[in-house]
C-alpha cells in the first residue's frame, strides 16, 4: 500500500484574483438601512462600506501572504478529504505536541499570533519547558481544506480525521485546544481516543442544566441573569444557524459571489461575539 502523502503548501494570492476582488467591491450595491439604527438588525451599513473601502484600497496583500506563510503549511488527504494544516515544530527537544482547532466564522489565522510563543517560548520571553510542537488544521470544508465534496462531515468524522493527522505526523499522544466548533472537535477527539489525548483546553463549554425538567432549579439571582442572557442570545442571535444548518446552498450563492456580502455576514459575528463593547476595531 502506498503511504499517505503530505505535501508542502504556501498561500499565494494572484494579481488577477486581487483585481477581481477590487472590481467586485467597487460595484457593490448597498442596501438601505432604517435611520437611527446601528447593529440591531445586522451589520451596520456605514461600518461595512468603510470596511470594504479599506479592503479594496488599503489592504496589504503582500503582508497577508507573509503572515500566512510564516510557519510551514501542508496538505494531506484523509478519508477522501483534503486537509490543510500548519505544523510549527519547536526547536526544544522536550516540546510536547499540541493540536489547535478553530471554529466558525474563523480559520487558522486565529492562531498566527500564538504560534511563535507556543513553539519557541524562549524567543518570546517564556520558559523553554513550556514549548509545544503545534499542529493547526483547517476544518474540513473551511479555508484551504475546502470544499467538501460529499455529505457526512460531522464533528465525529472531523475529530477522527484530526486523530489520523496526528498519527501521520508521529504524535501518538498530544494535548488539544479548541473554541466554538473547535471545542466540539476537541472534546470528541478526547472521547474517541482518551488514551491519546493527554488534556484539553476549551474556550466554549456548553453545559446542560442539572434538572432538564426544571432548568431554573437551584439557581440564584446571578445564575438567573445569565440564563436570561442565554435565552436572549437564542432568540436573537441564532438565525445564522438555521440557514447554515438547513439551506446552506442558497446562502452560498451570495457569499461566494459577493465579497461585501461575505464580509457583512462574518463581521456581524466578530462584532457581536468578541469582547469589544460595541467597537470592533
Amino acid at each position: 500500500m502506498t503511504p499517505p502523502t503530505i505535501e508542502p503548501f504556501d498561500v499565494r494570492v494572484t494579481t488577477a484574483e486581487i483585481d477581481d476582488l477590487r472590481d467586485r467591491l467597487a460595484r457593490t450595491r448597498w442596501p438601505d438601512q432604517i435611520p437611527g439604527t446601528r447593529w440591531e438588525y445586522g451589520t451596520e451599513r456605514d461600518f461595512l462600506v468603510e470596511l470594504c473601502r479599506y479592503w479594496k484600497d488599503d489592504y496589504d496583500w503582500s503582508g497577508f501572504q507573509t503572515r500566512a506563510n510564516a510557519f510551514p503549511q501542508f496538505t494531506t488527504g484523509i478519508d477522501g478529504q483534503r486537509i490543510h494544516f500548519i505544523h510549527a515544530r519547536s526547536p526544544e527537544p522536550t516540546a510536547r505536541p499540541l493540536l489547535l482547532t478553530h471554529g466558525w466564522p474563523g480559520s487558522v489565522a486565529e492562531f498566527w499570533q500564538v504560534l511563535g510563543p507556543l513553539s519557541d517560548p524562549a524567543n518570546h520571553g517564556g520558559d523553554p519547558a513550556d514549548a509545544f510542537h503545534v499542529v493547526v488544521p483547517s476544518l474540513p470544508g473551511y479555508g484551504f481544506s475546502g470544499p467538501t465534496t460529499e455529505r457526512g462531515w460531522t464533528i465525529i468524522r472531523a475529530a477522527s480525521a484530526f486523530l489520523e493527522l496526528m498519527t501521520r505526523l508521529g504524535y501518538e499522544r498530544f494535548f488539544a485546544q479548541g473554541g466554538d466548533w473547535g471545542s466540539a472537535v476537541t472534546t470528541t477527539a478526547a472521547g474517541l481516543a482518551p488514551e491519546r489525548v493527554r488534556a484539553i483546553h476549551l474556550n466554549l463549554l456548553p453545559a446542560p442544566p442539572p434538572d432538564r425538567n426544571d432548568p431554573t432549579a437551584g439557581l440564584d439571582e446571578a445564575d438567573l441573569a445569565i440564563l436570561a442572557r442565554v435565552k436572549h442570545f437564542a432568540d436573537h442571535e441564532t438565525g445564522y444557524q438555521k440557514i447554515q444548518g438547513t439551506k446552506p446552498q442558497t446562502l452560498a450563492y451570495g457569499l461566494v459571489d459577493s465579497p461585501a456580502g461575505l464580509a457583512g455576514w462574518i463581521v456581524e459575528k466578530f462584532h457581536g461575539w468578541s469582547d469589544c463593547n460595541g467597537t470592533i476595531e
